[in-house]
């Protein structure tokens, strides 16, 4: 009818955005996540520090670990952060590079939309490039082995380039491989076979591995004994403490003798429940919460070796290579829930010394001792070891790497600029823009070191001719052959940034419509009424 507006349909206290609006600000968000992590790209990218609202610092420039420290808002620049943390899970590492790639990819797409190219006809280019991309890095990548520990030497380098615990690269990537040698089984690297435990109070160079499990605690009791040979081993995952009635009781003792009683009684099912416990035939109490005095004394006085707040990662891994199951209520533990070893021993004084657990008995379990001057270091030396193991499994895994430095994105991206010639309509638009963005890999790490970006990249294309793999050496700022002088990367890593990337983009292109709701706030209610307070709900 004549006169009457479009009818509301959408709830006013919404936020809505339309059309290219939609889209402009999306990618808006996705940039800026990308422009956060870029600083950090390459052999010369600086840290962040990162500050959590009890003071504690983290300093680090793995992509990663500076977006999962952010609390971002924008829906859109969350799935930017999803790219990392899938990069980080398939492949290890790359998680930088990956969302660089995802933010070039779409500011190169914001250029075609502003030119009047539809989302879809640029979605459909990404999907074809994306797929380009993935051959030409397969037919790009150079076959090795296990056996070539040079290599592997050098992808773990690679990877330790531009991190704080850079000077001691040799010194790391050569445990790594020795650590990822020792677990590897038919072509396997299982990394949950490598425990890192940090001993800050040293120097890097002091990081050592050992056989074995080595957990960051003592024995209980100075009395307790140093070794135990074969081992009976009980995880407990509950208080070993006298219990509190939960609910508010009180009653009267009226004599002496009773509280004698009373106190006597309850010491003795106290003992009763470790005494089933130690029935079991359980040498070694292994607890994560508390072990009271009481019970530590009890514990000593029967032979038993017992450590307690061991973390839960520490506690899964020997739980996997012992054997033992972790058992929640001390009253089901039996014989079947305990795990074995060939030896469990404490190594230093009393107060300060570390729990070795040897010859377990279902995995070649090693461990890693992290050593630094300061927690800060052993931190960020924890997440550069992660990276460097990642990358020597996934080499010997997949027997492929490919040349670093910006070789690999240059080679590729030339590829795809010969095969965009081959595409008809306006995706070979989309697929050229896919190949610049491809390109922002080696300008970033240009730009991190100081170099021309524009030169740079003019120079690597026309070095590239000559040698398919000129890459960057941001030390000497020189264009070289990368794989003939050891800067090496994982094909793994490469071709999950692409395909991450590449998805995440088309994913963004294809909202045209945002609705956001506005915060919804609790209401705010007396202690004693919420919710959590009512038993039974």
């Amino acid at each position: 009818m004549a006169g009457l507006g479009q009818p509301t349909i959408i709830d006013p206290r919404k936020e809505q955005t339309q059309g290219k609006d939609a889209l402009h600000m999306n990618i808006a968000a996705a940039k800026a996540v990308a422009n956060i992590v870029k600083t950090t790209l390459g052999p010369k990218g600086m840290d962040k520090m990162l500050v959590n609202g009890v003071g504690d610092i983290v300093l680090t420039n793995d992509g990663a670990m500076i977006l999962k420290g952010m609390e971002i808002e924008h829906p859109t620049a969350k799935m930017i952060v999803e790219v990392a943390k899938t990069q980080e899970t398939i492949a290890g590492d790359g998680t930088t590079g990956a969302v660089v790639l995802a933010g070039a990819l779409l500011e190169k797409a914001e250029g075609l939309i502003d030119t009047g190219i539809h989302p879809a006809v640029i979605i459909k280019g990404f999907l074809k490039a994306s797929g380009k991309a993935m051959e030409l890095l397969d037919n790009y990548a150079v076959e090795v082995t296990k056996e070539n520990r040079e290599v592997l030497v050098n992808i773990a380098k690679t990877a330790i380039a531009g991190k704080s615990s850079e000077a001691f690269a040799d010194h790391i990537a050569n445990i790594c491989v020795d650590a990822a040698l020792e677990v590897e089984e038919d072509g396997k690297v299982d990394l949950n076979n490598i425990m890192l435990t940090q001993d800050p109070g040293q120097q890097i160079d002091d990081t050592e591995f050992l056989e074995g499990i080595v957990v960051n605690k003592a024995r209980l009791h100075s009395a307790m004994p140093e070794k135990v040979e074969k081992p009976k081993i009980a995880i407990l995952a509950s208080d070993i403490s006298v219990k509190k009635t939960k609910n508010k009781a009180s009653f009267q003792i009226d004599s002496a003798d009773k509280m004698k009683e009373f106190l006597e009684q309850e010491k003795a099912d106290f003992e009763a429940m470790l005494d089933r416990i130690l029935d079991t035939g359980a040498t070694v109490i292994i607890g994560t919460k508390n072990i009271d005095q009481v019970a530590m004394d009890y514990f000593q006085k029967k032979g038993v070796y017992a450590i307690r707040r061991v973390n839960e990662d520490d506690i899964k891994a020997i739980s996997r290579a012992t054997g033992a199951h972790i058992v929640k209520n001390i009253m089901d533990i039996s014989e079947k829930d305990l795990g074995s070893a060939e030896l469990i021993e404490q190594i230093g004084a009393f107060d300060l010394g570390k729990t070795y657990i040897r010859g377990c008995k279902n995995t070649n379990t090693i461990t890693i001792l992290l050593r630094g001057s300061t927690e800060h270091i052993t931190d960020n030396l924890e997440r550069t070891m992660d990276d460097a193991l990642n990358v020597i499994k996934n080499t010997i895994e997949d027997g492929t790497i490919v040349a670093g430095g910006g070789a690999s994105e240059i080679e590729i991206a030339q590829g795809l600029r010969a095969y965009s010639t081959s595409v008809e309509g306006r995706e070979q638009l989309a697929v050229a823009a896919f190949a610049e963005a491809l390109e922002s890999i080696p300008r970033e790490i240009a730009i991190n070191a100081g170099m021309d970006s524009i030169d740079t990249i003019l120079a690597l294309r026309a070095k590239h001719t000559e040698i398919k793999n000129a890459g960057l050496d941001v030390y000497s700022t020189e264009i070289i052959d990368t794989l003939e002088n050891g800067i090496v990367d994982s094909l793994r890593v490469k071709k999950q940034a692409i395909k991450s990337a590449s998805e995440v983009a088309n994913m963004v292109l294809r909202v045209d419509d945002m609705l956001k709701a506005q915060r919804q706030q609790m209401m705010d209610v007396n202690p004693e009424h919420n919710i959590h307070n009512y038993e039974g709900m």
